[in-house]
């Protein structure tokens, strides 16, 4: 039987390649939305980062974000992603 390929994705934050599935996807929507997408399935332009916070932090700083993106993110909308991933970890 043949073994099924995992698919990674790189972390904005640390730079690592990971199985997709230990990692957030954050969508920047058609619309110009930014938000977590947990289900993975939300239509736009993603970027794959690890579930904590230090990671999200750091890609934040070094505005890999925005280069993945290509646009400017406000602090309003890191704040809420920060938080949203918080509250995550909170429940792991």
């Amino acid at each position: 039987m043949k073994e099924k390929k995992i698919p990674m994705r790189m972390c904005v934050g640390c730079r690592e390649m990971k199985p997709k599935k230990e990692l957030i996807r954050v969508v920047k929507s058609p619309e110009g939305a930014v938000s977590m997408d947990l289900t993975g399935r939300k239509p736009g332009r993603g970027a794959y980062v690890c579930r904590s916070a230090e990671c999200l932090k750091r890609a934040i700083k070094q505005k890999q974000l925005e280069r993945a993106f290509e646009c400017a993110i406000g602090e309003e909308t890191h704040a809420s992603l920060l938080h949203e991933l918080e509250s995550l970890e909170g429940e792991a």
